[in-house]
């Protein structure tokens, strides 16, 4: 058991329906809100996600990291929720799609860790059934510490009066927020788009903050008890003495900060770089995250230098290991949605494509690792692949794992934390002797 102390802090699950129905700007403005009252808030988002966690980053001004029972794990989601407690005034949780959607749900993980459910419903077209729904999402799951529930997205002052009118007595209301179009978050394939390119996104986060701070929302959650987990072992330094250089720019930008810490804590020695900018790269191992290559095609097949750079790296041996994103710029060829194509890196035989619909979804484990899918492209012509993911879903093949030379590739985005060794093996020569499918 562990000898740290129980950490007492406000928190709050932020949940919905259904994908779609305003939970990242919410929690935005929750957290920019709380921030402009001088408090320490902490967000966190259930589930993988890149992008919506950089602009609860922005809001928040402190890092955002991932909660996942399976992904992460209950003991490290315990610990990350201790330890923001302690240092924090308020915690803020982003479910995942809806309230009860996938295993484990945020339900799940609410239920968990103890903490009050806020549950979010867009109303437009909608009026007293507002009240069904909510009193569904309230009495699905009996024991769940629900908070209430909010409108999104209400008219007018006659829209809140119809909705207030059919929730029932035993579903506490949290009111009705209006239509924040000056507060919306604009999209793209992958979802928002990233905070470093919203131009005005301080402005938005303000405006979502003064529109939402009379809300029954905005008023300070009870203080939930955060219970510290046993101490864990650290984990083997089989990277020390380890330069890793990591892709990091406008493309390749999907990269989890536990990952980068559980390289450092592997022993590793990290770099940063830019395939849009930089000239080379001079590394034992290389990390191609992954991002947004067919958003900047020009200046990626335009830098042959960084090409040059890195297929002299690969030929001399050393690992590469690419996600997504990071392996579609190794391919010969990347084709954009609106038919635009590029010869890349051109260091793993293929041809990626980029689709209208998406292409991949879910979580998967690769060995010990567990991950997730999520791209908008197929692969043409890739070698032949090593190994495949499994889905967590139902344990069906998943995506594949490629090794071509020195290369390690798939469009799992991995949670290296999940099983350190292996995810060393990754960015070692031999495997270190590691176990599992990254063993050569």
């Amino acid at each position: 058991m562990s000898n740290a102390p129980v950490h007492h802090c406000p928190a709050l699950f932020l949940s919905a329906c259904s994908s779609g129905q305003g939970k990242t700007t919410l929690v935005a403005a929750l957290a920019r809100h709380h921030r402009r009252q001088g408090r320490r808030v902490r967000v966190f988002k259930i589930g993988p996600d890149f992008l919506d966690p950089m602009i609860h980053a922005r809001a928040s001004g402190a890092e955002v990291e991932p909660l996942d029972l399976w992904m992460v794990g209950e003991t490290a989601c315990k610990a990350k929720l201790h330890a923001a407690a302690g240092a924090s005034d308020l915690i803020l949780v982003e479910g995942a799609m809806g309230l009860f959607d996938g295993t484990p749900s945020g339900a799940d993980l609410a239920a968990c860790f103890g903490l009050p459910v806020a549950a979010l419903i867009d109303a437009r077209g909608m009026g007293q059934t507002f009240g069904a729904l909510a009193l569904g999402l309230a009495s699905y799951r009996p024991g769940l510490r629900f908070a209430g529930v909010a409108a999104n997205q209400v008219a007018s002052a006659r829209h809140a009066e119809m909705i207030a009118a059919g929730m029932p007595a035993t579903v506490p209301f949290l009111g009705a927020l209006p239509r924040l179009a000056e507060a919306a978050l604009p999209s793209r394939h992958l979802g928002l788009v990233q905070a470093a390119e919203i131009a005005d996104l301080e402005r938005r986060l303000d405006a979502a903050a003064e529109r939402i701070a009379d809300s029954a929302l905005a008023r300070l959650p009870e203080p939930v008890a955060f219970h510290a987990p046993a101490a864990l072992e650290p984990p083997p330094r089989l990277l020390a003495g380890r330069r890793i250089a990591v892709a990091r720019d406008a493309a390749f930008s999907f990269l989890y900060a536990d990952n980068l810490r559980l390289l450092e804590a592997l022993g590793a020695e990290l770099v940063f770089f830019s395939p849009l900018a930089d000239a080379g790269v001079e590394a034992d191992a290389v990390y191609l995250p992954g991002g947004y290559p067919e958003l900047h095609l020009d200046r990626l097949a335009a830098n042959q230098a960084m090409h040059r750079a890195l297929r002299a790296h690969v030929e001399a041996g050393r690992p590469l290991y690419a996600e997504c994103g990071g392996m579609l710029y190794l391919l010969e060829r990347l084709v954009g949605k609106d038919g635009d194509a590029a010869r890349l890196a051109a260091l793993l035989p293929g041809e990626g494509r980029m689709q209208q619909r998406l292409a991949g979804l879910g979580m998967q484990a690769l060995g010990g690792l567990r991950g997730h899918s999520f791209h908008h492209s197929t692969m043409q012509g890739a070698p032949a692949p090593a190994a495949f993911g499994t889905r967590q879903r139902d344990g069906a093949e998943g995506e594949p794992f490629y090794r071509h030379g020195s290369i390690r590739a798939s469009y799992l985005h991995l949670y290296f934390p999940s099983s350190p060794r292996e995810a060393a093996a990754l960015f070692l020569p031999d495997a270190g002797g590691a176990a599992g499918v990254m063993a050569p």
